[in-house]
């Protein structure tokens, strides 16, 4: 009984911080990841698709795609080219997305990752997990520029507590 009614609370908590709550000692969601058009992009897939005139590029079956120090797979993933040539401005990925820094894990339908400005957008039955603690919602908005993340959409959480 006591959990049915924890549930909610802590549903309702975290709906209104402009971040998701993290228990304490945890980080932000990819915090310290570096962001801009001077990283490398690996990406290894099934097939490539080139489109000379929309400046796009879509990877398809079983996507593997490296920046820095993150790691994003999807079924498709689809690279948007900057004005410089050769320069990527951002990866649209869809089909069991998911984003890992080795740290923690972000799920979803859908990703849209702007190299340049550093803006992640995950979208649709969105999970982040850190540690033992796990984050849900709509959507997971992550800056990481600023080092901000927010979850937004019927959020839900489970606040792991042993050991405190």
């Amino acid at each position: 009984m006591m959990m049915r009614m924890l549930g909610p609370i802590a549903a309702i908590l975290v709906m209104s911080l402009a971040t998701p709550a993290l228990p304490q000692g945890a980080e932000m969601p990819f915090a310290g990841l570096p962001a801009g058009v001077a990283q490398d992009v690996e990406v290894s897939a099934d097939s490539l698709s080139v489109d000379q005139a929309s400046q796009t590029a879509v990877f398809e079956g079983n996507v593997q795609v490296g920046v820095g120090d993150l790691r994003l797979t999807a079924a498709s993933v689809e690279v948007v080219y900057a004005e410089e040539v050769g320069k990527i401005a951002a990866l649209r990925a869809s089909g069991g997305v998911l984003l890992s820094n080795g740290r923690e894990t972000a799920e979803g339908d859908t990703a849209y990752y702007d190299i340049v400005t550093g803006q992640i957008l995950i979208e649709g039955s969105v999970i982040l997990t850190q540690g033992p603690s796990v984050l849900s919602g709509d959507r997971l908005r992550i800056d990481l520029v600023a080092g901000t993340a927010r979850v937004e959409g019927r959020v839900q959480t489970i606040f792991r507590t042993e050991g405190n």
